[in-house]
Protein backbone atom coordinates (compact mmCIF):
# COMPACT_ATOMS: atom_id res chain seq x y z
CA UNK A 1 0.00 0.00 0.00
CA UNK A 2 1.10 3.58 -0.96
CA UNK A 3 0.66 6.53 0.33
CA UNK A 4 -0.15 9.72 -1.69
CA UNK A 5 0.85 12.99 -0.13
CA UNK A 6 -0.49 16.64 -1.00
CA UNK A 7 1.44 19.50 -0.34
CA UNK A 8 -0.16 23.00 -0.91
CA UNK A 9 1.94 25.08 -3.91
CA UNK A 10 2.94 28.53 -2.83
CA UNK A 11 3.33 30.98 -5.75
CA UNK A 12 7.01 32.58 -4.21
CA UNK A 13 9.46 32.02 -1.14
CA UNK A 14 7.07 34.99 0.64
CA UNK A 15 3.75 33.49 0.14
CA UNK A 16 5.19 30.32 1.77
CA UNK A 17 6.12 32.27 4.39
CA UNK A 18 3.30 34.46 4.96
CA UNK A 19 1.10 31.18 5.80
CA UNK A 20 3.59 29.91 8.35
CA UNK A 21 2.94 33.22 9.89
CA UNK A 22 -0.97 32.89 9.46
CA UNK A 23 -0.98 29.23 10.41
CA UNK A 24 1.21 29.45 13.42
CA UNK A 25 -0.45 33.17 14.57
CA UNK A 26 3.25 34.12 14.71
CA UNK A 27 4.36 37.86 15.17
CA UNK A 28 5.61 39.17 11.93
CA UNK A 29 7.50 41.66 14.10
CA UNK A 30 9.22 39.18 16.02
CA UNK A 31 9.32 36.22 13.83
CA UNK A 32 10.53 32.71 15.43
CA UNK A 33 13.76 33.20 12.56
CA UNK A 34 15.06 28.96 13.88
CA UNK A 35 11.10 27.80 13.66
CA UNK A 36 10.49 28.99 10.43
CA UNK A 37 13.62 28.05 9.02
CA UNK A 38 13.24 24.32 9.82
CA UNK A 39 9.64 24.66 8.26
CA UNK A 40 10.58 26.41 5.28
CA UNK A 41 13.51 23.76 4.60
CA UNK A 42 11.55 20.76 5.31
CA UNK A 43 8.73 21.97 2.97
CA UNK A 44 11.39 22.18 0.45
CA UNK A 45 12.32 18.43 1.24
CA UNK A 46 9.23 17.22 0.63
CA UNK A 47 9.24 19.10 -2.43
CA UNK A 48 12.56 16.88 -3.41
CA UNK A 49 10.61 13.96 -2.43
CA UNK A 50 7.89 14.11 -4.94
CA UNK A 51 10.71 15.33 -7.17
CA UNK A 52 8.72 18.46 -7.52
CA UNK A 53 11.02 20.54 -9.30
CA UNK A 54 12.16 23.57 -6.46
CA UNK A 55 11.93 27.02 -7.77
CA UNK A 56 15.65 28.64 -7.49
CA UNK A 57 14.19 31.59 -5.39
CA UNK A 58 12.95 29.52 -2.82
CA UNK A 59 16.61 27.81 -2.45
CA UNK A 60 18.09 31.09 -2.57
CA UNK A 61 15.47 32.12 0.09
CA UNK A 62 16.30 29.10 1.83
CA UNK A 63 19.92 29.95 2.24
CA UNK A 64 19.06 33.79 3.39
CA UNK A 65 17.16 32.36 6.35
CA UNK A 66 20.24 30.36 7.31
CA UNK A 67 22.42 33.18 6.31
CA UNK A 68 20.01 35.21 9.16
CA UNK A 69 19.64 32.30 11.50
CA UNK A 70 23.33 32.20 11.89
CA UNK A 71 24.01 35.95 12.63
CA UNK A 72 21.42 35.81 15.07
CA UNK A 73 23.81 32.47 17.04
CA UNK A 74 27.13 34.61 16.98
CA UNK A 75 28.02 36.27 20.14
CA UNK A 76 28.69 39.53 19.09
CA UNK A 77 25.66 41.27 17.43
CA UNK A 78 26.44 43.86 14.96
CA UNK A 79 25.94 47.43 15.55
CA UNK A 80 25.02 50.66 13.19
CA UNK A 81 26.55 53.88 13.13
CA UNK A 82 24.65 55.03 15.82
CA UNK A 83 25.63 52.35 17.94
CA UNK A 84 22.42 50.23 17.99
CA UNK A 85 22.61 46.45 17.49
CA UNK A 86 21.38 45.68 14.25
CA UNK A 87 18.18 43.07 14.05
CA UNK A 88 19.38 40.34 11.21
CA UNK A 89 15.57 40.20 10.47
CA UNK A 90 14.80 43.91 9.48
CA UNK A 91 15.41 43.60 5.58
CA UNK A 92 13.54 40.59 6.49
CA UNK A 93 10.69 41.74 8.06
CA UNK A 94 10.40 45.08 5.88
CA UNK A 95 9.91 42.93 2.54
CA UNK A 96 7.24 40.84 4.01
CA UNK A 97 5.21 43.48 4.49
CA UNK A 98 5.66 45.27 1.71
CA UNK A 99 4.56 41.47 -0.09
CA UNK A 100 1.49 40.99 2.05
CA UNK A 101 0.26 44.97 1.24
CA UNK A 102 0.86 43.81 -2.46
CA UNK A 103 -0.66 40.80 -1.86
CA UNK A 104 -3.94 42.47 0.00
CA UNK A 105 -4.01 44.73 -3.42
CA UNK A 106 -3.98 41.79 -6.08
CA UNK A 107 -6.37 39.78 -3.51
CA UNK A 108 -9.37 43.06 -3.61
CA UNK A 109 -8.17 43.25 -7.70
CA UNK A 110 -9.00 39.87 -8.67
CA UNK A 111 -12.77 39.66 -6.18
CA UNK A 112 -13.60 42.40 -8.30
CA UNK A 113 -12.52 41.10 -11.77
CA UNK A 114 -14.57 38.00 -10.23
CA UNK A 115 -17.41 40.31 -9.69
CA UNK A 116 -17.56 42.07 -12.93
CA UNK A 117 -17.49 38.46 -14.88
CA UNK A 118 -20.33 37.29 -13.81
CA UNK A 119 -22.13 40.68 -14.16
CA UNK A 120 -23.90 39.75 -18.12
CA UNK A 121 -22.92 42.62 -20.68
CA UNK A 122 -25.99 44.64 -21.95
CA UNK A 123 -27.30 43.81 -25.11
CA UNK A 124 -27.97 47.17 -26.97
CA UNK A 125 -24.77 48.25 -26.11
CA UNK A 126 -23.47 47.77 -30.10
CA UNK A 127 -27.14 49.24 -31.11
CA UNK A 128 -26.67 52.19 -28.60
CA UNK A 129 -22.99 53.33 -30.04
CA UNK A 130 -24.48 52.69 -33.73
CA UNK A 131 -27.08 55.14 -33.15
CA UNK A 132 -25.39 57.55 -31.15
CA UNK A 133 -22.70 57.62 -34.12
CA UNK A 134 -25.00 58.03 -36.86
CA UNK A 135 -26.20 61.65 -34.74
CA UNK A 136 -22.52 62.50 -34.83
CA UNK A 137 -22.35 61.77 -38.44
CA UNK A 138 -23.33 65.11 -39.85
CA UNK A 139 -22.77 64.25 -43.53
CA UNK A 140 -25.28 61.13 -42.95
CA UNK A 141 -27.61 63.05 -41.49
CA UNK A 142 -27.64 65.37 -44.46
CA UNK A 143 -28.07 62.27 -47.16
CA UNK A 144 -31.80 61.74 -46.27
CA UNK A 145 -32.80 65.18 -46.40
CA UNK A 146 -35.01 66.39 -48.82
CA UNK A 147 -38.27 69.12 -49.18
CA UNK A 148 -40.51 67.19 -47.12
CA UNK A 149 -38.59 66.70 -43.83
CA UNK A 150 -37.19 70.23 -43.88
CA UNK A 151 -40.94 71.48 -44.31
CA UNK A 152 -42.22 69.22 -41.62
CA UNK A 153 -39.14 70.54 -39.27
CA UNK A 154 -40.70 74.23 -40.28
CA UNK A 155 -44.11 73.63 -39.09
CA UNK A 156 -43.15 72.39 -35.93
CA UNK A 157 -41.01 75.58 -35.25
CA UNK A 158 -43.83 77.96 -36.30
CA UNK A 159 -46.05 75.83 -34.15
CA UNK A 160 -43.91 76.12 -31.00
CA UNK A 161 -43.75 79.91 -32.15
CA UNK A 162 -47.11 80.21 -32.20
CA UNK A 163 -47.48 78.46 -28.77
CA UNK A 164 -45.64 80.64 -27.09
CA UNK A 165 -48.42 83.51 -27.29
CA UNK A 166 -50.59 81.28 -25.48
CA UNK A 167 -48.81 80.57 -22.58
CA UNK A 168 -49.63 81.31 -19.43
CA UNK A 169 -49.42 84.72 -17.45
CA UNK A 170 -48.62 85.23 -13.48
CA UNK A 171 -49.00 89.41 -13.06
CA UNK A 172 -48.20 90.12 -9.48
CA UNK A 173 -50.44 92.44 -8.08
CA UNK A 174 -48.90 94.99 -5.37
CA UNK A 175 -52.54 94.88 -2.69
CA UNK A 176 -53.02 98.38 -1.25
CA UNK A 177 -52.69 97.85 2.30
CA UNK A 178 -49.59 97.78 5.11
CA UNK A 179 -49.68 96.30 8.19
CA UNK A 180 -48.49 99.94 9.17
CA UNK A 181 -51.36 101.24 7.74
CA UNK A 182 -53.74 98.67 9.59
CA UNK A 183 -52.08 99.33 12.63
CA UNK A 184 -53.12 102.49 12.51
CA UNK A 185 -56.95 101.48 11.89
CA UNK A 186 -56.91 99.10 14.49
CA UNK A 187 -55.93 101.89 17.04
CA UNK A 188 -58.15 104.50 15.40
CA UNK A 189 -61.46 101.80 15.87
CA UNK A 190 -60.45 100.93 19.48
CA UNK A 191 -59.99 104.64 20.49
CA UNK A 192 -63.64 105.01 20.24
CA UNK A 193 -64.72 102.18 22.15
CA UNK A 194 -63.51 99.73 24.96
CA UNK A 195 -63.90 96.70 22.80
CA UNK A 196 -64.08 96.44 19.57
CA UNK A 197 -65.24 92.70 18.27
CA UNK A 198 -62.83 91.18 15.62
CA UNK A 199 -65.93 90.95 13.66
CA UNK A 200 -66.70 94.15 13.47
CA UNK A 201 -63.22 94.85 11.53
CA UNK A 202 -64.61 92.05 9.14
CA UNK A 203 -67.72 93.78 8.52
CA UNK A 204 -66.23 97.02 7.52
CA UNK A 205 -64.47 95.42 4.57
CA UNK A 206 -65.28 92.23 4.20
CA UNK A 207 -62.76 91.13 1.93
CA UNK A 208 -59.95 88.18 2.55
CA UNK A 209 -56.79 90.39 1.99
CA UNK A 210 -57.95 93.56 3.97
CA UNK A 211 -58.45 90.46 6.85
CA UNK A 212 -55.54 89.16 6.91
CA UNK A 213 -53.60 92.32 6.89
CA UNK A 214 -55.58 93.79 9.91
CA UNK A 215 -55.27 90.20 11.70
CA UNK A 216 -51.05 90.84 11.43
CA UNK A 217 -51.60 94.29 12.39
CA UNK A 218 -53.50 92.89 15.44
CA UNK A 219 -51.15 90.47 16.55
CA UNK A 220 -48.24 93.07 15.94
CA UNK A 221 -50.17 95.32 18.11
CA UNK A 222 -50.14 92.71 20.85
CA UNK A 223 -46.78 91.83 20.38
CA UNK A 224 -45.86 95.91 21.06
CA UNK A 225 -48.00 95.53 23.80
CA UNK A 226 -50.31 98.36 23.14
CA UNK A 227 -53.51 95.87 22.73
CA UNK A 228 -54.47 93.00 24.64
CA UNK A 229 -57.49 90.61 23.21
CA UNK A 230 -60.28 89.11 25.03
CA UNK A 231 -61.24 85.75 24.19
CA UNK A 232 -64.99 84.61 24.22
CA UNK A 233 -66.56 81.68 23.02
CA UNK A 234 -66.80 79.93 20.28
CA UNK A 235 -64.43 80.31 17.12
CA UNK A 236 -63.24 83.39 16.01
CA UNK A 237 -65.06 85.40 18.49
CA UNK A 238 -62.34 87.73 20.66
CA UNK A 239 -62.37 91.54 21.43
CA UNK A 240 -59.36 93.96 20.91
CA UNK A 241 -59.20 96.08 23.65
CA UNK A 242 -56.29 99.28 24.02
CA UNK A 243 -53.84 98.59 26.31
CA UNK A 244 -53.92 101.55 29.24
CA UNK A 245 -50.49 102.98 30.22
CA UNK A 246 -49.10 101.70 33.31
CA UNK A 247 -48.34 104.73 35.64
CA UNK A 248 -44.87 105.47 36.90
CA UNK A 249 -45.03 104.86 40.65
Amino acid sequence: MSFEIKLPLFEGPFDLMLFFIERDELDIYDIPISKITNDFLDYIHHLEQMEIEVASEFILFAATLMKIKSRMLLPRPELNEHGEEIDPREELIRNLLEYKKYKSVIQDLATLESDRLSKEKRGNIAAEIKSLSKIDDVDAELQNVDLYKLLKVFQKCMAKMAARGDETKHTVIQYPYTIEQQKDFVLEKISFKKQVPFSEFIEYKPDKIFVIYTFLAILELLQLSQVTIVIGEGYNNFWVEKTEPIAAA
